[in-house]
């Protein structure tokens, strides 16, 4: 039987821009001003789908899946409609 190929880089492959490349800088400091006017609201559904994924971990194989699926529908839906505003 074949496997069927896996998405992402092939194994050993490094999904960066290769070696050499520049790395990008660390973040600059905020002042606690601007960290507020830049603060967004939390999102409930986020909020849940995360932890959903985080208690998946303790989970069979094919629950976790399920919980994996159901958090990215919750995510997709949650950015099509930020999109949409």
């Amino acid at each position: 039987m074949t496997a069927l190929p896996r998405p992402g880089p092939a194994p050993g492959v490094s999904p960066g821009a290769g070696p050499g490349a520049p790395r990008p800088a660390p973040p600059a400091e905020l002042t606690a001003e601007e960290a507020e006017s830049q603060a967004v609201a939390p999102n409930q559904a986020v909020d849940a789908a995360v932890q959903a994924m985080v208690n998946a971990a303790g989970l069979p194989l094919a629950e976790q899946i399920a919980q994996y699926e159901a958090a990215y529908e919750t995510l997709r839906e949650t950015l099509a409609s930020i999109d949409q505003s």
